[in-house]
């Protein structure tokens, strides 16, 4: 029998996080995919990278495994040493359902004494597998309740054990206050089971779709307003977008650019209310039109006497 190994096959280091780990299977599974990948050999390199995945992901399989590696002598016909039992159990809800069956390496480390193994398992009724799916949102949708239609792929064992790509269209309620990597759980509506067993969950990763005014610092938003010299110097009223309407804004005289001047109520929903939205000033400098826009500027310096730098290394 032939000795595996697992990172070799996912491409990652044996130090690999889980993350690492997942993104490497992701790739690997995308591109070998029986159903998308038209490379010589690609359904039996999409069995090898799942069925590697389902050990390195498994924190008690991958310690048995690597215990195993550390121990394997480079011999042709590998082995497990005399005795050998995995504590692991093949657990439900894994990607190896689509893969029609793991090698004998992996039957021989965690099949026997526990169900029987893969085959025996993979006929069984099961739990459908868990999908995640990310979900943009736009900063207006979390002010208050609203639904997207999202539309995403499952992938279903047949009987005669190919895997087909099915669309599902589904309406979804998106609460109010979502914030940016919230994730959504929708029950019963991914992969169907096996047998009687129910269908895995949905889950909604979502991302706050970037705005090309606000920045988001929490449940507050921030926006950069700009302002001329003798608006900072003397004071104004400003008309600035919120999420939900134009306000007035005051700015008071002798504004200092990057001061932040705060609204309440105006950022993103939140479970304790509305944060609040912060309007920092930038004094932005006129197009130079001449020699006398200069002059008026040269005697406003002699004027003033004001020096900038007084206290600056202080």
């Amino acid at each position: 029998m032939q000795f595996k190994d697992y990172y070799e096959i996912l491409g990652v280091a044996t130090d690999a996080d889980l993350k690492a780990i997942k993104t490497s299977y992701r790739k690997l599974a995308r591109q070998y995919h029986p159903d998308v990948s038209q490379e010589l050999g690609a359904e039996e390199r999409f069995k090898e990278v799942t069925e590697a995945y389902e050990v390195l992901k498994d924190a008690s399989k991958r310690s048995e495994y690597d215990q195993l590696r550390h121990q394997y002598d480079g011999a042709s016909n590998f082995q497990p040493p005399p005795g050998w039992q995995s504590t692991s159990a093949f657990h439900e809800g894994s990607d190896a359902q689509y893969a029609q069956g793991f090698s004998d390496f992996f039957e021989s480390l965690f099949g026997g004494g526990h169900g029987g193994g893969f085959a025996d398992f993979r006929d069984s009724a099961r739990r459908g597998s868990d999908v995640e799916v990310e979900l943009p949102v736009f900063l207006e949708e979390t002010l208050g309740e609203t639904t997207k239609t999202i539309t995403y792929e499952l992938p279903q064992a047949q009987e005669d054990g190919r895997i087909t790509l099915v669309s599902k269209k589904l309406n979804i309620k998106i609460p109010v206050g979502v914030i940016d990597g919230e994730r959504i759980r929708v029950p019963g509506q991914a992969s169907p089971g096996i047998g009687d067993a129910p269908s895995g969950d949905l889950y909604l990763s979502i991302r706050l779709v970037p705005h090309p005014l606000f920045d988001v610092e929490g449940h507050d938003l921030i926006i950069t307003v700009p302002i001329a010299p003798w608006e900072a110097a003397l004071g104004t009223k400003v008309n600035i977008p919120t999420l939900d309407g134009e306000i007035t804004m005051t700015v008071p005289t002798g504004t200092q650019t990057g001061s932040r001047l705060r609204v309440r109520g105006k950022g993103l929903a939140g479970k304790q209310g509305r944060g609040d939205l912060y309007a920092v000033l930038k004094v932005v400098m006129p197009d130079r039109d001449g020699a006398s826009i200069d002059e008026q500027w040269r005697m406003l310096a002699i004027s003033c006497d004001f020096d900038a730098r007084a206290n600056w290394r202080d």
